[in-house]
């Protein structure tokens, strides 16, 4: 048996960080949505009792660091599954990004082993066992639009935001999740309103987005990477309605309405960067 499945990348609209947890992790509220830029996987079932990872992409691990691999040897463990799995990553969200790309891979293994290996699992208990693989597991599962507590763990879903395009411009780097958190002062933390952002979400005011976007990652990773900082300049200077770093980054996105202007931007910013895309949110 096979299926194919769909993995979604984020970006975040809103990320403040609360605090430092007894756990070591940070205590955090993120507002994220999922845009159409996907990896596609596909599950084989096997009958030796074994997980295999397989990617084109030279970047993708193909053992117990990926992800994906985690979330089905979980899976297999918890509930004493015998059968293997080829899981095969046709990898399109670029690494290590802040795009959430192998969260999101591992999101789509548990959703599509809970179907060919019969769990009858839900939703909720899929984003349980998630959080213990990562972050933005919980999310990835429930996908579309949501606010997320915790660590990340904590889901409470929504509204679609307005139609619009989102700009993404990645530059040649990657960018260490933990690397960056580590370097978090908190008394220099810059707190987005999140509380405006729910509130544009559910008043459908694409305004109210773009005037309340903001990441308190931000400042730390521009810092550390002027490549960012150059990204985000140009893409404000060509145009986008409003700009972001999406997660620890390097990625950065703009949001634009009109499609004279998303052209103007996605082709200026093609002189900057190799990898840049013109997405739409799902939101759904």
């Amino acid at each position: 048996m096979r299926l194919l499945v769909k993995a979604p990348a984020k970006i975040n609209l809103s990320l403040d960080i609360l605090g430092k947890r007894s756990d070591g992790y940070h205590e955090i509220e993120m507002v994220m949505t999922t845009i159409d830029l996907a990896d596609r996987l596909e599950l084989v079932l096997l009958e030796e009792d074994r997980i295999e990872v397989t990617s084109q992409s030279r970047y993708v691990p193909d053992d117990q660091r990926n992800l994906a691999y985690q979330a089905a040897n979980l899976l297999k463990k918890r509930f004493r599954i015998k059968q293997g799995v080829q899981i095969s990553i046709d990898k399109a969200i670029p690494v290590a990004a802040g795009l959430a790309g192998g969260s999101s891979d591992a999101a789509a293994t548990l959703k599509g082993l809970n179907e060919i290996w019969g769990l009858h699992l839900s939703t909720e208990e899929l984003a349980q066992i998630g959080s213990e693989i990562g972050s933005d597991v919980s999310f990835c599962v429930h996908g579309g639009t949501a606010l997320a507590q915790g660590r990340g763990e904590k889901i409470s879903p929504l509204p679609t935001p307005p139609n619009c395009w989102v700009i993404l411009a990645k530059p040649e780097i990657g960018v260490s999740t933990a690397e960056i958190y580590k370097n978090v002062n908190m008394r220099n933390v810059v707190h987005p309103n999140t509380t405006a952002m729910i509130e544009a979400l559910n008043g459908q005011s694409y305004q109210g987005i773009c005037n309340n976007l903001g990441n308190a990652l931000e400042e730390v990773t521009l810092k550390m990477y002027p490549e960012v900082a150059l990204i985000k300049e140009q893409m404000e200077k060509f145009g986008a309605d409003a700009v972001l770093m999406s997660g620890s980054g390097p990625t950065v996105f703009g949001l634009v309405q009109h499609d004279s202007r998303l052209h103007r931007v996605y082709n200026g910013l093609r002189g900057f960067c190799s990898q840049v895309f013109a997405v739409r949110m799902l939101g759904h």
